[in-house]
């Protein structure tokens, strides 16, 4: 988490990691049901589903000269299971964060629930709040105030920014993330959703931990 004030918004739109930050805080709870509305309610949350993906490491939008984006089909059982192809991930700190940006951790009982200081950031006014319990070490999530989709993520060393917001069978969500890290406020991950189908079952043939 940045500890530190910019003393004008000039600076946030120079340095992507840092935003400027006030003492508004909205009280958690209306900031977490009102991000759940705004995907389309917590009845259309995923639980089962599978992903076409494409992503690539580096500082660019673009692959290297010479690279090529990864292409790959995920298959997601919230909130621990992840295959690819057949196998199936185990301990993997990216389910984290895929619980993150479906907002599974926001409708997990063991969640608790902290309000933290409003941010601006890309020029966005956005409500915080810090989940723990369900996750370690906790996260902090800011949601645009305007819209109240996730914008981004502080969590560990890197924070994420979530955008080109899309819409499956009622549920809108972010297919394209951009990892970046808190040190230096440097992009090293793009990842971009490129289809989504929600299932009621896990396909036959997934091997299971």
């Amino acid at each position: 988490m940045i500890r530190f004030l910019l003393p004008a918004l000039a600076l946030v739109i120079t340095q992507p990691t840092l935003c400027a930050q006030t003492s508004t805080a909205a009280p958690a709870s209306a900031v977490v049901e009102k991000a759940l509305t705004a995907v389309g309610g917590k009845d259309k949350l995923l639980k089962i589903f599978r992903i076409g993906e494409t992503f690539h490491f580096g500082d660019k939008p673009e692959p290297p000269e010479g690279k090529k984006r990864t292409s790959r089909t995920s298959v997601i059982e919230l909130p621990n299971r992840w295959w690819l192809g057949k196998k199936e991930r185990g301990d993997e700190p990216a389910k984290e964060d895929v619980r993150a940006w479906s907002l599974d951790l926001l409708v997990d009982p063991k969640s608790k629930f902290e309000p933290i200081a409003e941010i601006t950031d890309e020029g966005k006014t956005c409500e915080g709040v810090q989940v723990s319990g369900s996750v370690t070490p906790p996260m902090k999530f800011y949601f645009d105030k305007e819209s109240h989709l996730l914008h981004r993520l502080d969590w560990r060393g890197d924070f994420y920014r979530f955008s080109d917001w899309k819409e499956h069978e009622g549920l809108r969500y972010a297919s394209k993330t951009i990892i970046f890290k808190l040190k230096d406020g440097k992009p090293w991950f793009y990842h971009e959703i490129t289809s989504m189908e929600r299932l009621t079952q896990l396909p036959d043939g997934l091997a299971k931990p």
